[in-house]
């Protein structure tokens, strides 16, 4: 473990000392609880080293901390995500092709969701959603034509056109044009990349 401060990269030891005082633990208490050294606890309240993460949810467990509450500045630090262009997943699912475009991510809980790019060549279609999922679904035709089928209802689609829907239902889309279809697509929560 680094004694360096600026190479902790989440200072949490603050918070650590601060619930520790308001409780009237010991630094000893805490360590015999946890049942790591007295010099430890000390370092890590001090961001002197960056504790394992049992070790951490360890101390979180003995001082009655949530978690959501410990890490709130690391998910504040970093409320942006990129995918660059040339770093995107692929998933191929017989001819057709998803490029994943937003990364789920699990510490947005219910709000998750993905988004990716999906190609279709002429004559082809989706596969996953004909049996249905728990969820919705948002999709914007880029390029091309496309048919969706949605339960017993058809609806035709063009470039320009959006469409959204419950995912419980079977649903299916067909590139029915000459050229490649080009989706955009939004699904929560997330079925292909989470």
């Amino acid at each position: 473990m680094s004694t360096q401060s600026k190479q902790v990269p989440y200072r949490f030891g603050e918070k650590l000392r601060t619930v520790r005082e308001k409780k009237g633990y010991t630094l000893k208490v805490v360590a015999q609880q946890a049942g790591v050294s007295e010099s430890l606890v000390s370092q890590i309240e001090r961001n002197r080293v960056s504790p394992a993460i049992d070790t951490l949810l360890t101390l979180a467990d003995v001082l009655d901390i949530n978690l959501e509450f410990l890490f709130e500045e690391y998910r504040r630090d970093r409320p942006v995500h990129i995918i660059r262009a040339d770093e995107r997943r692929k998933i191929e699912e017989d001819a057709a092709c998803y490029e994943e475009l937003a990364k789920p991510s699990e510490s947005d809980g219910e709000h998750a969701m993905e988004s990716y790019l999906l190609t279709i060549p002429p004559g082809e279609h989706t596969h996953r959603g004909s049996y249905g999922h728990l969820g919705r679904e948002f999709g914007y035709i880029i390029e091309g034509k496309a048919h969706f089928q949605y339960e017993s209802l058809s609806y035709d689609l063009e470039a320009g056109d959006s469409i959204s829907f419950s995912a419980s239902s079977p649903h299916t889309l067909i590139n029915s044009g000459d050229i490649t279809l080009k989706a955009l697509w939004v699904v929560t929560p997330p079925q292909r990349f989470g």
